[in-house]
């Protein structure tokens, strides 16, 4: 399914997300879909950026930024949701300096090469996924010996709910991975001239 909403011009857009998009697309080297996917209505585009940045980017807590990536990669995946999977485990792939890392969490995180904290932290994740109504003091008590508090334990539901808002969004929409997620974290980064 191709992209059923066309990106608006860049050049349309106002101010403070035209900005925003430029300064992504000089730290990436492209423009990924999503922020001109969601540009088209400005106030949905500043709202969900918003609470992206206050779940990624984030100062506070025990998940590290691969981590965060991790649970966006694997809810996502489970979630069917091809954009969100590559561009993702691209970032994922990057955080965690593992090439192999975003394939093994998106097929199953159960056998994937990453410690006892973060398959805990993925197990949790997962049950916020498909079956948050089930969730209770054992999901949390399963967490704590791996050092993860109930602050960070919000996060990783916060972050599980926001990307399956997120996930729904661009599959509705036939949103596409840009090309240049695929390889991302695969190959070591070409040098600049």
């Amino acid at each position: 399914m191709a992209e059923r909403y066309p990106f608006p011009d860049l050049n349309t857009l106002p101010e403070d997300i035209r900005a925003r998009i430029l300064e992504v697309q000089e730290k990436a080297g492209f423009i990924p879909n999503v922020f001109l996917a969601f540009a088209r209505r400005p106030a949905e585009w500043r709202a969900f950026f918003a609470y992206h940045d206050a779940l990624m980017l984030k100062e506070e807590g025990s998940l590290t930024k691969g981590e965060r990536e991790m649970i966006v990669t694997t809810t996502s995946a489970a979630n069917q949701c091809l954009y969100c999977v590559v561009a993702h485990g691209a970032i994922l792939r990057i955080y965690e300096k593992k090439p192999l890392v975003a394939d093994q969490v998106a097929v199953n995180h159960r056998k994937a090469d990453i410690p006892p904290r973060q398959k805990a932290m993925l197990d949790f994740a997962m049950k916020v996924c498909q079956r948050a109504h089930e969730i209770e003091d054992a999901d949390y008590e399963a967490l704590y010996p791996h050092g993860f508090d109930d602050e960070d334990i919000w996060d990783i539901a916060a972050i599980t709910a926001f990307f399956g808002l997120s996930n729904r969004m661009a599959s509705f929409a036939g949103m596409q991975p840009n090309p240049e997620f695929y390889l991302m974290g695969r190959l070591p980064r070409e040098k600049k001239a």
